[in-house]
């Protein structure tokens, strides 16, 4: 889990992913789970002002750039709810439960989880269990630091003005372990980064008007939006979280579920009340 407030439990957090992932193995060697390699860094500071912005095409936003953004005009999304347009809710409209979820773009073990129980809450979604909503960070950014946060945020802007589905499968590009970078690497401020891993989704390919929003920061001021949004919600502690129906799950009562098996385990065991 990526930290808001410290850098306390990095080791502790590597084991964790380590021995999940062996435990996996030996569980299911035909659905192996895929963990991220390397050093998990775990976040500082909730603190501190949030540099913002802005861009020469297809080279790194840089926080003058998000600054100059920051003073824009709000152009909100398609799809998204609020005054601020900061409500990103994906499913059915009348599924009676509501699944809370939090990340930052630049997490590495958010790109984890999404990787293993993504595709558990593709189709939980679809089969109308539950609605996903949305709550986007950039705090990795003000901590690390970089714009690679607040920039990929701004993409998946231009993904969902497309549609709710173009913005579920960016999504998952994004967190794909061929495409989502070390947390201490910042690719994402980057548009052209972005903009090449959009080719992996039909959706996006080749889409001129997503790519013009991209290399505009159309969705610049929306994405610092969605940032404050999020920072507003003080009993969040980092990233990934999750809270269905309001109440957090855990796998142990302590930790964010991980694996697709700890996650189900944990919505149906909240289910059920």
């Amino acid at each position: 889990m990526s930290k808001r407030n410290n850098w306390e439990n990095k080791q502790s957090a590597r084991e964790r992913l380590r021995a999940e992932r062996e435990r996996q193995a030996k569980k299911d060697k035909a659905r192996r789970q895929l963990f991220v390699g390397g050093s998990i860094v775990a976040v500082l500071a909730l603190a501190g002002g949030v540099g913002y912005a802005a861009t020469q095409l297809g080279g790194d936003k840089k926080d003058d750039a998000w600054a100059a953004a920051a003073k824009k005009e709000l152009v909100k999304p398609a799809n998204t709810a609020g005054d601020k347009g900061t409500e990103i809710v994906i499913g059915k409209k009348d599924a009676q439960h509501t699944l809370d979820l939090y990340q930052d773009m630049r997490c590495p073990i958010c790109s984890v989880f999404e990787q293993n129980s993504g595709p558990a809450i593709e189709k939980d979604v679809k089969d109308g269990k539950y609605k996903v909503s949305y709550h986007i960070a950039t705090f990795i950014d003000r901590n690390l630091p970089g714009t690679g946060s607040k920039n990929a945020l701004s993409a998946l802007g231009a993904a969902l003005n497309v549609s709710p589905e173009a913005f579920t499968a960016y999504n998952k590009a994004l967190y794909a372990k061929g495409n989502h970078p070390d947390e201490t690497k910042d690719s994402f401020a980057k548009d052209d980064t972005l903009l090449k891993i959009a080719q992996q989704v039909p959706a996006l390919k080749d889409n001129k008007d997503f790519e013009k929003n991209v290399k505009d920061g159309t969705f610049d001021k929306w994405a610092l939006e969605v940032s404050d949004a999020f920072d507003a919600q003080k009993d969040i502690t980092g990233t990934p979280t999750l809270k269905l129906d309001g109440k957090k799950l855990t796998s142990d009562g302590k930790n964010t579920p991980i694996t697709a098996d700890q996650f189900t385990k944990a919505v149906d065991e909240a289910l059920k009340g």
